[in-house]
């Protein structure tokens, strides 16, 4: 892989970092503030499912923000764009549209069958 493109790579995994940090950071400064205990049995219900939603987000932002940490890592070893599977090369249409992967397409769809 060229290093323009693992410098384009790096810079969207960065700008991508950035832009979870800041939105698991507004979820967790607007935590519990739709749930005062006010209200009928609808508005509470309500609250906890936008409550319950927010957490499920925030845990996936949390898991995205891991895996965009480790293909870091893995542009700092040398190894970014290598499937950890196959060891074969990862396309760079993949890398483009999922730059946090470690997989292959190949690989990636071995997992679903």
């Amino acid at each position: 892989m060229k290093k323009t493109e693992l410098a384009q790579y790096k810079k969207a995994l960065l700008e991508k970092k950035t832009e979870l940090e800041q939105s698991v950071g507004r979820t967790l400064l607007s935590e519990g503030s739709n749930t005062d205990g006010h209200g009928d049995f609808a508005d509470r219900s309500a609250a906890a499912n936008e409550e319950e939603i927010s957490i499920q987000l925030k845990q996936t932002d949390t898991k995205l923000l891991r895996a965009i940490e480790v293909a870091l890592q893995r542009i700092e070893a040398g190894t970014y764009g290598i499937c950890i599977d196959c060891e074969e090369e990862i396309s760079a249409a993949r890398l483009k549209a999922v730059p946090w992967t470690k997989v292959c397409i190949g690989c990636k769809e071995k997992q679903y069958s």
